[in-house]
C-alpha cells in the first residue's frame, strides 16, 4: 500500500480530482481517489488511474534538445538546461531588438496548471500576443458572457444543502467529459437525489440517456432553441417577476426581441418539435431551483457569443441566480494571481492581434485578453499586420488542436524560433528549434481553484516524483525571465503560491498538509451588496457594455455560415452535417494516446453514423471510411449507432499516432481539424469560427488507407511504458 500518503490533485485533464498518492521507499506505488475531496469524493476516471504509466513512460522527453538539421528533419542535439535557456533567451532578445516585443507570441493548451503563467510571461516580455485553441472556442465565451451579463461567473450549485430540482444540460456530456471529476460525479449524485434532467444535444449521449427530456437539435442551431425557450417563458408569464422587476435591466427589450422566436419557428430550424420546446421551457421555468450546465459545443459557431447570452438569460429571468441549488458564484478564497498585465503599455495592448476587431476576446471589453489565433498564425506566415517571428508553446500539440492545421503548419515552418515544452515528442515538437522536457502533474507543485465548480474548492498539487531532467512549466518560464533580465516575473514559484494563499491565512506547505480547503458557500450576495457587479448594478439582459462597444446588446439568431440552409448547393455535394469534437473519456483532446492502459480501452478513431445512413452508403460496422469536407479528408473507423440523426455524423478529434514514425506521427490521417477552417466569418465579439455543423460526405475508404493501419487486427496498440504501481479500479 505504501508507507507514506500524500494528498494532491490529479491533472490528467484540466480538472483536478483530489487524490491520495502512496509512496514506498521514496517511489510512488499507488494513486487512488481522495474520499475527502468535495469534487470526486474518492472516485477516479481511467485517465487518473493511468497516471503512473504516464509518469514512467519510456517515450517521454528526458532532456532539452536542439534541432540539428532541417526543421522537422528529426535530428536532435542534446543540450544542458543552461545551454538551452541561454540560447532561447539570447534569440528572444535579438527578436525583441530587431523587431519588437509583440513579434514574440506564446501558445498553450487547455486550462492546465501553468495557464496563468503563460499569460504572465507574455506580459513580462511586453507582448500582448498569447493564444490557445479555446480562447475563442471554449469556456472564455461563456466566461465573458456571464461577467458582462451578471458581473461574475455563475455555475451550477451541486454542493449545497439544496439539490437542484431541474438541471438543464446544454451542449455538454458531463457524465463522460467536461472535465471528469469536477462535474461528472456531482451531477451523478444530484440525479440520485432526484433532480429532473433536460439535455440538449444532437447525440443521445451518456447524459442524454438519463434525461427526462432530450432535445435532439440540428447542430449549430442552439441560439434558435434558446431564444424559443425564452419566448415561451416570457409569453406564458413563467418568469420570476419579482427578480426581473428589481434586479434586471432591459427585460422589455428582451421580450420584444424574442417575440418572433416562437417554438413553431424554431422547430423548422432546429428539428426539435415545437411542443417539446414548450415542455422543456415550462419544466425549467417552473422547477425551483433550476440550474444550467452548458458546454463547449455552444461555442463552436460564429454566433457563439450571442448564443451564450441567450442561454445565460434562462436562469436569469427565472430567478435562479445566486440561490441554493441554482446558478451560483462562489467566494474568492485565494488572492489575485499576479498576471503582470500592468507591464503592458497601452501601445502594446493596442497591438494585440485581433484585439481591435474582436474586442470581447482581446480588446477593451475582454475579461482575459488574448490574441486571435488565426490572426497570429497569419502574421507568422505573411508578416501582416506585423511579423510574428517567435512562438513559445507550452503543453499544446498545435498541429492537432487548431483548425486548418495545414495552414498552421505553414505558419510554424516560417518562424525564426519555435520552442516547444511538452511531455512527449509530438508532431508539433518535431518542428521546433528547441524542445524542453516538461514535468507531469506528479512532478509539479501548484494550486487548483475551480471556476466551474463555484470557485469554492482550493486543492494543492505537490511534487512527489522526479524523472530524468524534466522541469515543470512554471519553473521554466521563471528561469527564462531571469535569464533575460526581465524586471518582473522572476520570483520563485513558491513565493507566488504563498502570496495567493494569504487570504486563507495559509502557506503552500500548510495547504499541502490539508490537501484542500472549502470555504462555505454564501447565497444572495447581490442582495448584501445591493447590486450586481455590472455598470447598471443589475443583471443586464440588454447590455450597456455591448452597446457601447458597437455590438448588439440583445441575443439574436444566426444560421451557421455553412449549412443546408446557408449553402444549399454545397449541401448537395456534401449532404451530411458534421459534428467534430465529441469527447473521448479515455483521452483529453490530443493527449494520452501513447499510454497502453488508455489506448487499449479506445484503440482507434471512430466516426458515428446512423445505421440507416450507413446502409445507404454501403458501410458496415468497423469499416474504415473517409470523412470529407471541402477543406480536407480523413479516415476513421465506422461505429454504427442510432443515438445520432441519420443526417448527422460525429467524428472524434485530437487524433495522432505516437507509435508511428516522426516527424508526422500520423497527424494527417485522422485529425478532425483537417475538416475545419480557421477563416471568416468570425463571431464579431469573440472571433470564433465554425468548428461544428459543417457539411461533409462519408464513403468507404480504399483498401489499406486506414487511420489505424498501425494497429493489430485486435486493435491493440504497440505495448510500451512502465507501470510501477497498481490501478484503483
Amino acid at each position: 500500500m505504501g508507507d507514506k500518503v500524500f494528498k494532491s490533485s490529479c491533472k490528467m485533464c484540466h480538472g483536478g480530482c483530489g487524490v491520495l498518492v502512496y509512496l514506498e521507499d521514496g517511489e510512488i506505488v499507488r494513486i487512488e481517489g481522495d474520499k475527502e475531496s468535495p469534487l470526486n469524493r474518492g472516485r477516479m476516471c481511467a485517465k487518473g488511474r493511468a497516471s503512473l504509466e504516464h509518469l514512467n513512460h519510456p517515450d517521454r522527453l528526458r532532456y532539452p534538445m536542439k534541432r540539428a538539421g532541417e526543421r522537422g528533419g528529426g535530428k536532435w542535439e542534446r543540450l544542458s538546461w543552461d545551454e538551452a535557456l541561454d540560447e532561447i533567451a539570447g534569440r528572444l532578445q535579438n527578436i525583441r531588438q530587431e523587431y519588437s516585443p509583440e513579434s514574440i507570441a506564446l501558445g498553450q493548451g487547455t486550462g492546465r496548471r501553468h495557464f496563468n503563467y503563460v499569460v504572465r510571461l507574455a506580459n513580462a516580455l511586453g507582448t500582448p500576443n498569447w493564444c490557445e485553441p479555446g480562447c475563442a472556442q471554449c469556456f472564455i465565451p461563456r466566461l465573458n458572457t456571464s461577467v458582462i451579463t451578471f458581473g461574475e461567473f455563475f455555475v451550477c450549485d451541486y454542493y449545497g444543502e439544496v439539490n437542484p430540482a431541474c438541471i438543464l444540460v446544454w451542449g455538454h456530456n458531463p457524465l463522460t467529459s467536461g472535465p471528469d471529476g469536477e462535474l461528472q460525479f456531482p451531477l451523478r449524485d444530484s440525479l440520485k437525489r432526484g433532480s429532473r434532467l433536460i439535455v440538449v444535444d444532437p447525440r443521445r449521449s451518456e447524459t442524454a440517456e438519463k434525461a427526462e427530456l432530450w432535445l435532439q437539435l440540428r447542430p449549430g442551431t442552439d441560439d434558435a432553441l434558446a431564444l424559443a425557450m425564452l419566448n415561451v417563458i416570457i409569453g406564458d408569464d413563467l418568469y420570476d417577476r419579482e427578480f426581473v422587476d428589481n434586479w434586471t435591466s432591459g427585460f422589455e427589450e428582451l421580450a420584444e426581441r424574442v417575440e418572433a422566436y416562437t417554438p413553431a419557428w424554431a422547430e423548422e430550424i432546429t428539428w426539435v418539435p415545437a411542443e417539446k420546446i414548450r415542455e422543456a421551457a415550462r419544466l425549467f421555468a417552473t422547477s425551483r431551483p433550476a440550474t444550467l450546465e452548458w458546454g463547449v459545443a455552444v461555442e463552436h459557431t460564429p454566433n457563439c457569443f450571442q448564443t451564450c447570452r441567450a442561454l445565460a438569460m434562462l436562469p436569469a429571468i427565472t430567478g435562479n441566480i445566486d440561490v441554493p441549488g441554482g446558478w451560483v458564484c462562489g467566494t474568492r478564497p485565494i488572492g489575485f494571481f499576479p498576471f503582470l498585465a500592468e507591464n503592458l503599455s497601452n501601445e502594446a495592448r493596442d497591438k494585440r492581434l485581433g484585439g481591435d476587431t474582436y474586442r470581447i476576446l482581446g480588446g477593451n471589453g475582454a475579461i482575459m485578453p488574448a490574441a486571435h489565433a488565426p490572426t497570429v498564425f497569419r502574421a507568422m506566415r505573411t508578416g501582416e499586420p506585423y511579423p510574428v517571428k517567435a512562438f513559445l508553446v507550452f503543453g499544446n500539440n498545435t498541429l492537432s488542436t487548431y483548425a486548418n492545421p495545414r495552414e498552421v503548419y505553414a505558419s510554424l515552418m516560417n518562424l525564426d524560433l519555435l520552442v516547444v515544452t511538452d511531455i512527449y515528442m509530438t508532431p508539433t515538437a518535431e518542428l521546433a528549434d528547441l524542445v524542453l522536457p516538461a514535468a507531469t502533474w506528479l512532478e509539479a507543485d501548484g494550486l487548483q481553484a475551480f471556476p466551474i465548480a463555484a470557485d469554492l474548492h482550493v486543492l494543492a498539487q505537490q511534487k512527489l516524483a522526479s524523472r530524468w531532467e524534466c522541469r515543470q512549466d512554471e519553473d521554466i518560464m521563471i528561469q527564462l525571465a531571469q535569464r533575460m533580465g526581465l524586471e518582473v516575473g522572476t520570483e520563485p514559484l513558491r513565493e507566488v503560491l504563498d502570496r495567493q494563499l494569504e487570504p486563507l491565512g495559509l502557506t503552500f506547505e500548510e495547504l499541502k498538509e490539508k490537501g484542500h480547503v472549502s470555504p462555505p458557500l454564501r447565497y444572495g450576495k447581490y442582495k448584501e451588496m445591493g447590486m450586481f457587479l455590472t455598470a447598471s448594478g443589475k443583471v443586464e439582459l440588454c447590455s450597456q457594455m455591448l452597446e457601447r462597444l458597437g455590438y448588439d446588446p440583445l441575443p439574436y439568431y444566426e444560421e451557421p455560415p455553412e449549412s443546408p440552409v446557408s449553402t444549399p448547393e454545397l449541401h448537395e455535394e456534401y449532404p451530411l452535417i458534421l459534428i467534430t469534437g465529441a469527447r473521448i473519456a479515455h483521452f483529453f483532446h490530443s493527449e494520452h494516446r501513447q499510454i497502453p492502459f488508455l489506448r487499449r480501452k479506445h484503440p482507434e478513431p471512430l466516426v458515428e453514423i446512423h445505421p440507416e445512413m450507413a446502409e445507404h452508403l454501403g458501410i458496415v460496422e468497423g469499416d474504415w471510411v473517409y470523412i470529407e469536407t471541402r477543406r480536407g479528408k480523413i479516415t476513421q473507423r465506422a461505429r454504427l449507432t442510432d443515438t445520432i440523426d441519420p443526417r448527422v455524423v460525429s467524428v472524434e478529434h485530437g487524433w495522432w499516432f505516437p507509435e508511428e514514425k516522426g516527424p508526422e506521427h500520423g497527424v494527417w490521417k485522422s485529425n478532425a481539424n483537417l475538416l475545419t477552417d480557421n477563416g471568416p466569418p468570425y463571431d464579431p465579439a469573440m472571433g470564433t469560427y465554425q468548428l461544428r455543423a459543417l457539411l461533409c460526405r462519408v464513403y468507404p475508404a480504399e483498401t489499406g488507407d486506414a487511420g489505424g493501419e498501425h494497429l493489430s487486427e485486435t486493435g491493440t496498440p504497440i505495448e510500451s511504458g512502465l507501470n510501477k504501481g497498481g490501478y484503483h479500479e
